[in-house]
C-alpha cells in the first residue's frame, strides 16, 4: 500500500501521510490539512478520529481482541493479579518479584487517609451519590499533598500516582460506610490490596471480616478487565485535561466525572436497575425481550452489545466464569440472578440477538458479581473507577512523555447567526 493518500478538494490536491500501527491499523495524518486547504474535518463524537498514537492497549472489536502492552487479556487474568497488571500498564513491562514486593509495600503503606479527609466524607449527606463524593475527595486529596501536584516533576508524579492507587479503595470503603453510618475501618498492613478493600468495606464494628478467596479472585478479575480500554470517553477526558498541564489529581477527577455517565461507567448500574425493573414486573423475561426487539418500543436491554466489540467481549467471557462460580457457591435466593441467567440464555441462543451480535457484555456480568459480593448498586461505578485508575494514569504519563504533546483544542464548524446589529 502507498504511504500517502491523495485528497482533491476544489483546486487543492494534497498528500496525506498514512500512519500504520504495529497491528496494521491505518490512519491518515491530517494535521496539516487546515494549513494547506483552510478546511478541517468534521467527525461528530470523534468516532473516526485518532487523537494520539499509543503503546498501552490494543483493541480489535471485530475479532474480540484486547491486549495490555501486547499481552492478551486472557493471559493476564490467568497469571497476574491487579497489582501485577497495574505495574504492566504503568511501566510497560511485567514487574520482577522485587518490583512487585516494593510496590505492594509502598501502596499498602499509603492507604491511610488524613483525618481531615475522613472528616470531609462524614460531612457529606449520607444519601449523596458515591460518585459525587468520590469526585470531591480525589480533588481534595491534592490539598493534603501539595508537594505532588507539579505535572512536570517526575518524582512528584511518581508519588501522586502511588497515592491515588493506594487511597481510592480507602475512599470507596469510607464512602460506603458513611452511607450506612458505620465507623471507618483502617487499612491493615498485613493484608493485600483487594483483601484490604473488602475488609474496609465489610468488617464489623470490631474490624473483623472473614476474607473469602472467591470474592478476592472475582474482584481481582473485575479490576483487571476494567484497567484500560483504549481511547474511551473517560480516558480521552484525562488526556485532554492533562494536555493543559493540569496535575494528576485534577486530571483523574475529570476522568471520574466522565465515567459517571450512564452511557459509560454507569452502564453496570443501569443494568442492575433494569433487572430490578423486570423483577418488579413479575420477572417476565420474555415480555421484555420482545419489547427490546420492537423498534417502536423505547425499552432497551442494558448489558448487551458494545459500541466497539462486534464479537463476544473478551472481558465478559473471562468474568462469566467467575460469575458462575459465585452464584453456584452462594446459592443466593435472589430473583435478579435468575432473571440475569434467563436473559443470558436468550442472548446466546435467540437468533435476533445472535445475528446482531448482541452478546452479554462486561457491564452485564460485572453488575451481577458486584451484587453477589454485597456491593450496593450505587457503588458499582466507583468500583469501575478503582479498576480504571491505573489506565488513566498510564495514558496521562504517555501524553506527557510524548515529544509531540500539544494542548488538545478541537475545531468546529460554526452554524449560528451571521453578523447582527443590536
Amino acid at each position: 500500500m502507498s504511504d500517502v493518500a491523495k485528497l482533491s478538494v476544489g483546486e487543492h490536491e494534497i498528500e496525506l501521510p498514512v500512519v500504520v500501527g504495529t497491528e496494521n491499523e491505518q490512519g491518515l495524518d491530517i494535521s496539516k490539512l487546515r494549513r494547506l486547504t483552510g478546511m478541517i474535518t468534521l467527525d461528530e463524537g470523534f468516532v473516526n478520529t485518532g487523537s494520539t498514537q499509543s503503546a498501552i492497549t490494543f483493541l480489535d472489536g471485530e475479532q474480540g481482541i484486547l491486549r495490555y502492552r501486547g499481552y492478551a487479556i486472557e493471559d493476564i487474568c490467568k497469571n497476574c493479579d491487579f497489582i501485577d497488571a497495574t505495574l504492566l500498564l504503568l511501566n510497560g513491562e511485567l514487574p520482577t518479584d522485587e518490583q512487585r514486593a516494593d510496590f505492594r509495600q509502598a501502596v499498602i503503606a499509603d492507604m491511610h487517609l488524613p483525618q481531615e479527609m475522613e472528616d470531609l466524607i462524614r460531612a457529606f449527606p449520607r444519601e449523596a451519590h458515591p460518585m459525587a463524593m468520590l469526585v470531591s475527595c480525589v480533588n481534595a486529596l491534592s490539598t493534603h499533598h501539595q508537594d505532588q501536584v507539579d505535572p512536570l516533576d517526575s518524582e512528584q508524579v511518581h508519588r501522586s500516582r502511588q497515592r491515588l492507587i493506594a487511597t481510592l479503595p480507602t475512599l470507596t470503603a469510607c464512602i460506603h460506610r458513611h452511607r450506612l453510618d458505620l465507623p471507618f475501618v483502617a487499612p491493615n498492613p498485613e493484608l493485600g490490596y483487594v483483601e484490604n478493600f473488602l475488609t474496609m468495606m465489610f468488617a464489623d464494628e470490631q474490624g473483623q471480616y472473614e476474607i473469602d478467596a472467591d470474592f478476592v479472585a472475582a474482584l481481582n478479575l473485575l479490576l483487571i478487565v476494567h484497567l484500560d480500554h483504549e481511547q474511551n470517553c473517560s480516558t480521552s477526558t484525562v488526556r485532554v485535561v492533562g494536555s493543559a498541564n493540569s496535575n494528576l489529581y485534577a486530571s483523574i477527577t475529570a476522568g471520574i466525572c466522565a465515567l459517571w455517565g450512564p452511557l459509560h461507567g454507569g452502564a453496570n448500574e443501569a443494568c442492575v436497575n433494569m433487572l430490578s425493573t423486570i423483577a418488579a414486573d413479575g420477572g417476565d423475561v420474555a415480555k421484555y425481550v420482545e419489547m427490546a426487539k420492537d423498534k417502536e418500543n423505547g425499552f432497551r436491554l442494558m448489558g448487551f452489545g458494545h459500541r466497539v466489540y462486534k464479537n463476544y467481549d473478551p472481558r465478559a467471557r473471562i468474568i462469566k466464569s467467575a460469575c458462575d462460580v459465585l452464584l453456584e457457591k452462594l446459592d443466593l435466593d435472589d430473583p435478579l440472578f435468575e432473571i440475569a441467567q434467563a436473559l443470558e440464555k436468550v442472548a446466546l441462543e435467540d437468533e435476533y440477538f445472535v445475528a446482531r451480535k448482541l452478546y452479554p457484555n462486561v457491564d452485564f456480568y460485572s453488575g451481577v458479581i458486584y451484587r453477589a459480593i454485597g456491593i450496593p448498586v450505587e457503588l458499582f461505578t466507583v468500583l469501575f473507577a478503582m479498576g480504571r485508575l491505573p489506565g488513566w494514569i498510564a495514558h496521562w504519563q504517555e501524553l506527557h512523555a510524548s515529544p509531540t504533546k500539544r494542548i488538545c483544542r478541537p475545531r468546529q464548524i460554526y452554524t449560528g447567526s451571521e453578523l447582527r446589529e443590536i
